[in-house]
């Protein structure tokens, strides 16, 4: 069998990490602690990061547009956390108790979003978001909750449903049928199909969670009217209104989707961007819903809605991270909320117009820094949702971004979406216009 050029290449200049590999898969299930970090032949390894370029075991350097999922705004080793955080860790980096950075962080928190009436720290998103539906059941005293088609909420139990195309079949063992009884799916910007489907359960629909521009499912933003929508629909049946905002919140914008789309949501969550780097999840919402967590206001013949948070939830490392990374994005938000959707927008048009006069048929999708290419054919002819995602050309987008990392030093994880950040410039976007028109040239992507 004959390996791609592109293939060879990548396995000749990551010695070090085929050797790391091969280690890692006697300690870990499959060589990594997450899914999505594999990809064929090898996951290159990192030895450290800086700005927009990530360096490997081997000396590589590689532009980053995975940019550590999405969550690195102000770039890798960023200034202004690093030195935040050299400071907190002389100080401890685990206190198991209440600490003042929480409460700076929260209210920073609160002033860029203000419908964070009340809100909730843990470590993770897929706590944020198992705690989210907790506390529209707790509100609603009813059991179903609706997600999207494709919807990735982290690896919550209950929403790990309907993922990955076909999307008919059970997302892997140790899920039993108990669990996905009430859960509802309902079609991505498809608003007539998702109201049929929730008229036939909104007696007992709790809430309705949705990522408002669908992120590991393909980077697709909202038509007009759909998140809306679905809002109404929820206030009508008295449903709480959910927005997923771990991608998107402080990436669209310094007040996220909610601020974006001009959402009004009962709870949202947060993560990425809000940790400045460090592990962090974050439920957010209006105060009558959020003050069912209360435990001091709680008595014996009513308990508090049970939202944890985890031993390591608010620790002072990453409160003080994301104090510098939302201090930094206050400061700066004209500057680098212009710069880097910028960059998307030119980004997204340029990449259309080249594969467009190579002739080769592509939808690149996206809003604000964010892109993601997709390759076309005769079942996916536009992208409007994740099963037009799943019908696309997805060895073609393998070929594509596995050649730009072999070929050309820059890094988007496989199947992926990209995402700009300050760290980047003009620069970086001509450089991909560059290496795309190569792998063109070259026949790497030819059927």
């Amino acid at each position: 069998m004959n390996i791609p050029s592109y293939q060879s290449k990548y396995r000749q200049m990551t010695e070090g990490s085929k050797l790391l590999y091969k280690k890692s898969t006697k300690i870990f299930p499959g060589g990594i602690s997450h899914n999505i970090r594999y990809f064929q032949p090898y996951p290159f390894f990192v030895k450290k990061s800086k700005g927009k370029t990530l360096y490997d075991v081997d000396g590589n350097a590689f532009t980053d547009y995975w940019m550590g999922h999405w969550a690195q705004i102000l770039g890798h080793a960023s200034q202004p956390i690093t030195k935040a955080l050299s400071t907190q860790v002389r100080k401890g980096t685990l206190y198991g108790t209440v600490n003042e950075a929480s409460v700076e962080l929260g209210s920073l928190i609160q002033k860029v979003m203000p419908l964070a009436e009340l809100l909730r720290f843990s470590s993770t998103g897929s706590e944020a978001t198992m705690y989210a539906i907790r506390l529209a059941r707790a509100k609603t005293g009813r059991r179903v909750i609706a997600k999207i088609i494709g919807g990735w909420h982290g690896f919550n139990t209950p929403l790990l449903q309907t993922v990955n195309y076909p999307f008919e079949y059970e997302e892997g063992p140790g899920l039993i049928q108990d669990e996905e009884q009430f859960i509802e799916s309902i079609p991505f910007n498809d608003l007539d199909r998702s109201i049929k489907i929730l008229e036939s359960i909104k007696d007992d629909l709790a809430g309705i969670i949705v990522e408002p521009v669908l992120g590991g499912a393909g980077c697709i933003p909202p038509q007009e009217d759909y998140l809306t929508g679905l809002q109404e629909f929820a206030r009508k049946t008295g449903s709480m209104y959910i927005l997923d905002e771990i991608v998107t919140g402080f990436r669209l914008s310094l007040g996220g989707a909610v601020q974006y789309y001009r959402l009004d949501p009962d709870l949202f969550t947060l993560g990425k961007i809000v940790g400045g780097g460090m592990p962090i999840g974050v439920v957010c919402g209006k105060k009558e819903v959020m003050a069912l967590a209360d435990p001091v206001k709680r008595n014996s013949k009513q308990s508090c809605c049970a939202i944890g948070g985890g031993t390591f939830s608010a620790n002072p490392m990453t409160m003080t991270a994301g104090m510098a990374s939302l201090k930094y994005l206050i400061k700066n938000r004209r500057s680098v909320y212009r710069k880097i959707n910028n960059l998307g927008n030119q980004t997204r048009q340029g990449l259309n117009k080249i594969f467009s006069e190579a002739r080769i048929p592509v939808d690149v999708t996206g809003v604000g820094s964010l892109f993601c290419t997709h390759f076309l054919n005769s079942e996916s002819e536009r992208i409007l949702d994740a099963a037009d995602v799943g019908k696309s050309n997805r060895n073609m987008l393998i070929r594509y971004q596995v050649a730009l990392m072999s070929n050309h030093r820059i890094f988007f994880l496989p199947l992926k979406m990209g995402a700009f950040s300050e760290a980047h410039s003009e620069r970086d976007m001509n450089a991909l216009f560059d290496s795309t028109r190569s792998i063109i040239s070259s026949g790497i992507l030819s059927s």
